[in-house]
Formats: C-alpha cells, structure tokens, sequence
C-alpha cells in the first residue's frame, strides 16, 4: 500500500483523506459469502492506481475495474464482486447511500426530472405504490454479474444520455416495467405486477431492449423488428425508405424486401427510358438505414431479401465483399438469399437455374412464395418463353457462389420462402410471407406501400421476449414464464405508439409476438447432453411443452380479450398447430409424439380462437443472456470466459456453474461439424411458427489442409432444406484467435456487438 496520505474529492466537492477502513468494508461486503475470492487482492489491484486528489466516483470505477479483471477460469466468481462494486456505486450516486428510496417518493422525483411517464401516477394511487414497494427485492441487484452490470447501466436503465446521470437501480426497473405493462389489467392487478416482476427480475422471463429502456418512460415504440415491403414503383420505393427512417429512428432492426425491384436494363414507360437496376435503389435504402443514428452512437442495421432467380443475382451477391469500387457495393446492408424447392433440385439434379427480371413473368414472385407447383410451372414456361429476357447459370455454380461469400462475408444470410409459407401459422394464400427482419427469425405478412400515409400496405412488427431454459427445472415449469411473456407482450402492442398507419393497422389486426429462448447450452449441460451428440428426444419433449403453454396462454387470453381480428388468416384459427404442418423429414432424427393436451388445446383454438397470430421466434439474445447471466440464444458458448466488446466496452461473462459443468459444455470451436447443431435447430423448428436465427459455424482445423470444402457446405445447405429449416443467419469461420481480449488487436466483425441493439434482445 502506498503510504503518503492521499487526498479524496467528494460528490459535493468536499475534500478529505483516503479512509482506508471504508475502503476495506466496502470490498469485503462486495467479496462475503463468495467463494473463490480475495477482498486484499482487489484491495491491493486498485490502490496502486490511486492517486492524490482522486474523485470518489473514480474509486470506486477502479475497484469495479480491479475486480472484472480478475475474472477468468480460474476465479470465475470475481463477476459477482464486480456486479455488486458497480451496484454499491449506483446506490451511491442516486440514493446517495447503500438504501433504496421508497418507491413512491423515487417515482414522484424521476417523473419531476422528465424521465419517467407521468402516467404512472395515474394508473396506481401511493397506497399501491407501497403495496409493491413490499414485493420488491433490492437485494436480488446484489446477484448480478459484472457484465449484467455493465449492461444496465450503459443501455437499460433510465438515465440522462447527455451528463450520464443515471436515475434507478435494475430492481427499480423492473417493478416499474411490470407495473407499466399491466397497467390495463383490471382483474387481480397487483398479482400480476407482482408475478411479472419476479420473472423479470429472475430472469425467467428476458425482455428485449426497447422494452428494458423504454417501458415506464415517455418512449413509446417497442417493436424490435420491422418489416418493409417494396414493390417496382418509384412510390413504393420511395415510400419503404421513408418507413426505413422512421423505424431507424426509434431503433428498430429493419428487414427490407427489394425482390421486386425490375432489373437493369428492363424497360419504362413503354420504352422511354431504361432502368437502372436495383443497386442504385439499395444504395437508397442504405442511405435510409444509416441516416439516423440509434442511441446517438452508430446508425441503424438492415437486411435486405432478393431471390436466387434474379436477373441481377450474379451482382447482387457481391455487394457486400471488399473487393469493386464503391459504385457497384452497397457494404453497410446485410443480405438475404431467397430460394425454394425447384432452386435445390437444380443444384441436386446439376442442372441450371434461369435467371429472369421479376417484372417480366407476371405472377412468378408471388407463386415463389406460395405455391412450389405453381412457381414451378410459370418458372418453366418462361425458360421457354423466347421472347424473355434471361440468364441461364449452373445451379452448381450460383449455389457456390452464394456460399462463397456467404462465407467470407459472414452476412450473406439464406432464406427457404416455400418452408416460411408452409410452416407457418398463416395461410399462404391469405397471407403469405416474402421476406424476414434484420436476423432472420421473424416471418409475418408485408405489402408494400405506395406511400408514406397509405393504409392499404403493410408493416409487419414484432414484439420479442425469451423463456431462460436455464431456470426450468420440469417441463410444468414453462406454464408460468409463458403466460408472463404472452400477457406482458400483448399489452404491448396496445400501449405503446405506431410512426406509420400501415403498421399500427397490421400489428392490431394480426397482434404478432415472439418469445425465444436464452440459456439453452446452459441447458443442455445440464442435462448432460451437447450439441454434436444431442439428446433429441429430451430436446423435443422440453421443445413440445415450451411451445404448448405459450400457445395455451394466448388461447386462454383470447377468451378473456378477444381472437386477433385476422385469426381467419391463421392456421391457428382451424386448430392447426405447428407440430402438424412441421416438414416430416424430422421424424427421422427423432420420432413424433404428443405428450400434452394438443387435442383439447386445438379444439379450444377452433371455438374460441387465439390472441396472437404468431407466438414463437428464436431470435439472438447477446444482452438479454448477459443480463441474466445466461447463454446466448440457443448458440454454444465459444469459450467459458466470453470476452465482448460493445459499444460500452469489454465485458467479461462466464458461462452458468462452470466450476460444476466445465466438463459437460461443448464449446463451439470444439464442433467437428455444424451437422448435431443443425438436427437439434431441426427439431426446435418444428415447433416454432415463426423462424430461427440459425448459424453455421465452422473449424478449419478440423478440416485437410484447413479448408472447409465446399461440398462440404453444399450439403449442409441442403440437410437444412430437407429437415424444414427457414432461415440461415451468420456464417462463422474460427481463425485461431484466443478469446482473450487485448486493447491492440480489434475483434472479428461476428464478436463485436454491432448488430441493432433492437432485434438482439
């Protein structure tokens, strides 16, 4: 310890003497009844760094930052010391000591400093107020690790962007999420507020983050995905890069569909001009997508869909490499590929794939989409139209061309249109689905606009939310977080606001969610199972009873609040569930049951409806899983000390009980093939009714000479299509790097957190 006395400048800028024994209570508190840990070694970390005429809020950044960098495989458990240092610092500077305000009083001040919504003092009286301050568990902040931590008070909790003052601790947050989401709630309110919060704040239940920074403030738009539809018209183009503003804006995650769009050269106005082609209108989109920023730190995140088939593929497919002039690259869009059953028998037969301008064969796109037979016959009879402008290209070479640079890109994403449309909850010819979001696992109805204020079109929204498989301990255990999730999301959409008519109209009419799942490898270590040899049958029992109780809740509350408007354009409204239209190439990985009560649920469906068109989405969950300590999605870990680096710097998060299940993780580099990971993603689809955000992922070391062989890819490509898969996210590629964090050598584009916080929940 360094002996001159040093000299410590408070809050209030008074000035005193380092009180050394304040120093040491603070950081044995933070260390007691932690196992693995040494008060003297944080203590002996952060006071070198000390020095004379030091802030106290700089102290106590310095014990935050001695602690965090203790953890590792070794002394996992200094993220917790890290947590409550950084929760003891909160307190501090908003309560001004280690007690809570009361609640009531706290909601008056926030509300008097602009931050929360006056409503709240609306909706519940002061006596109410105190009823809740009662189930609320301070303590449960003291749990928290490191990186959950950091994340709430860099993006959740409610706070001054501008002077970085910050106005409530996490448990503060939650009570007043629950409390704001069932607000509406006339029947045993308080129970609700009450059950809603302890699933949040036990991480039963994870919120996206426009809901976790936005609920209970004068925010009000908390769809984290949005889908835009263009049409070939210069109005619906112009319109769907309005709408990309407008939802950029209130930082949502876009998905655009530009499949429409006439390629270069096709004639306008009856041959007065000649088109441009599609990449000048997707430099337009980008331009719409990056001109608003999102948090007043980075622009927004798209991906954009266009088919196999179209005339421009061969270009379109290169927009996003490094290699050409910024003239022909749109770089700063993510990509999606579109294809359907003819596509994969061409490539499986070695035949050709045609290539036309969508405008040219009336009906073709549509039938894409919807009907394989119809598509098939149009798609034939235009190979031998003459008079049509076409290409014809191997179906072996476009297909290696695609997974090229989906390869070396990392973003060129694939979407199965034809399983989007059968396996979904709707009913393709009433409303079929054409494109996905920013991630790739929502698939609801779009049409496009032909203007900002045209009510005719659609905007599909989604509403997301995750189930932690990590705290389910029998499959009765899903009963409760679903029924939360469902409520507090369907009230949602009633609360909060709508930018534009067109999606205010779809997203009442149709009331879409999307619940997933966080801590799955968490899961399955636990079951003593992993992702190259997976217990498929446990998978599909816990899979069957997850996806039952949420479709149990949105029947249930259908009886209680009504059937969504357009229920006559879902199979759920005949009493169809997605176990019934799931692509039956899975029986051979695990055989079909039918543990739960389907048959009661279905007729109850039939008579009385459902509330929500769409209930599940397996979405990516980076800040979500590490708010509640959790694993990402249904992804493998790639280390047990995950190093990120976001836009609030490095966190460190260690997988769930590592000390108890090391052994027992698969660890994603480990993986010879993505092939037991893509079974179990098979599995998983089969129940989901809307998509998954599916990643392939690949070692080379495992690999002759460390090259992935393309056929390799190729017929991992066409094993997703066979088992049903819908769409394909990342590609991701091991380069040998460690995952510890060094300030000098940037992250690999997938380990950045660069992706729009919206659609990451």
């Amino acid at each position: 310890m360094n002996s001159l006395p040093i000299n410590v400048v408070k809050r209030n800028g008074d000035q005193q003497l380092l009180d050394l024994e304040k120093f040491h209570r603070v950081v044995s508190w933070a260390c007691e009844g932690i196992t693995g840990v040494s008060a003297s070694e944080v203590e002996l970390r952060s006071h070198v760094q000390f020095y004379n005429d030091i802030k106290s809020s700089d102290i106590q950044e310095t014990l935050i930052k001695a602690a965090a960098d203790l953890i590792s495989e070794e002394t996992p458990n200094y993220q917790y010391v890290a947590g409550r240092l950084i929760n003891y610092h909160l307190r501090k500077a908003i309560y001004d000591g280690p007690t809570p305000t009361r609640l009531y009083d706290h909601v008056k001040d926030v509300i008097s400093k602009g931050f929360y919504t006056n409503e709240l003092l609306d909706w519940y009286t002061e006596e109410e107020f105190d009823e809740m301050d009662k189930f609320v568990v301070h303590e449960r902040d003291n749990n928290l690790t490191y990186a959950a931590m950091e994340q709430f008070r860099g993006k959740y909790l409610v706070q001054n962007r501008s002077t970085k003052e910050i106005f409530e601790t996490p448990q503060m947050a939650y009570i007043l999420i629950s409390a704001t989401l069932f607000a509406s709630y006339e029947k045993d309110r308080m129970t609700w507020v009450k059950d809603a919060y302890n699933a949040f704040s036990n991480f039963d239940v994870s919120l996206p983050t426009p809901v976790m920074s936005g609920v209970r403030t004068n925010v009000r738009q908390f769809s984290s995905c949005v889908l835009i539809e263009a049409d070939d018209s210069l109005d619906s183009i112009n319109a769907a890069a309005a709408s990309i503003v407008k939802y950029v804006s209130k930082k949502a995650g876009i998905g655009i569909n530009a499949g429409q769009i006439r390629a270069i050269g096709s004639s306008i106005r009856n041959g007065d001009a000649t088109h441009t082609g599609v990449i000048p209108f997707y430099k337009l989109f980008q331009a719409a997508v990056k001109s608003c920023s999102q948090g007043g730190v980075r622009g927004g995140a798209a991906t954009l869909y266009y088919p196999i088939w179209h005339l421009e593929v061969e270009d379109l497919l290169v927009l996003k490499n490094n290699k050409g002039t910024e003239d022909n690259r749109v770089r700063q869009l993510d990509y999606c590929v579109q294809f359907n059953k003819l596509m994969y028998e061409r490539l499986i037969q070695g035949g050709n794939i045609t290539l036309f301008s969508p405008h040219e064969v009336p009906e073709l796109y549509d039938s894409f989409m919807v009907d394989n037979e119809k598509f098939k016959e149009i798609y034939e009879k235009a190979e031998r139209n003459t008079s049509i402008v076409k290409k014809v290209v191997s179906a072996s070479e476009l297909f290696s061309s695609f997974m090229q640079e989906r390869k070396d890109t990392g973003r060129v994403y694939l979407m199965n249109v034809d399983h989007a449309n059968e396996h979904s909850s709707f009913i393709p010819e009433k409303a079929p689905i054409k494109q996905s979001n920013l991630c790739c696992e929502i698939t609801l109805p779009t049409q496009p606009l032909n203007g900002l204020n045209d009510e005719e079109g659609e905007i599909a929204l989604c509403t997301l939310a995750a189930i932690n498989w990590g705290n389910i301990k029998s499959i009765e255990g899903f009963k409760k977080p679903a029924e939360i999730a469902v409520r507090a999301l369907d009230a949602l959409l009633d609360y909060q606001d709508y930018p534009i008519k067109a999606a205010e109209i779809s997203t009442m009419n149709r009331r879409p969610l999307g619940v997933g799942i966080i801590n799955f490898a968490y899961w399955l270590a636990k079951h003593d199972t992993n992702y190259s040899t997976p217990d498929l049958d446990l998978i599909d029992e816990y899979t069957e009873a997850w996806s039952y109780y949420l479709t149990k809740a949105s029947a249930d509350l259908a009886v209680e609040k009504g059937a969504c408007p357009l229920i006559g354009d879902t199979k759920y409204g005949l009493g169809i569930t997605p176990n019934q239209t799931y692509k039956k190439d899975v029986d051979e990985l695990v055989e079909h049951k039918e543990r739960m009560d389907w048959t009661g649920l279905r007729k109850q469906m039939a008579e009385t409806g459902i509330r929500n068109s769409t209930l599940m989405a397996l979405m990516p969950s980076e800040t979500s899983s590490q708010i509640s300590n959790a694993t990402n999605g249904v992804e493998p870990p790639r280390s047990f000390v995950s190093v990120k680096q976001s836009k609030d710097g490095v966190l460190k998060q260690v997988v769930p009980e590592y000390r108890r299940l090391k052994n027992k993780y698969e660890l994603l580099w480990d993986q010879e093939s993505p092939e037991g990971y893509l079974s179990i993603m098979a599995v998983l689809q089969k129940y989901v009714d809307q998509g998954i955000s599916v990643n392939t992922s690949y070692n080379p070391q495992h690999y002759e000479d460390e090259k992935i062989p393309m056929s390799e890819m190729l017929r991992h490509l066409v094993q997703f299509y066979k088992y049903g898969g819908k769409q394909l996210y990342y590609f991701n590629t091991y380069d040998g790097a460690t995952d510890d964090f060094d300030e000098g050598t940037p992250l690999t584009q997938n380990e950045i957190d660069d992706s729009c916080d919206s659609c990451v929940i």
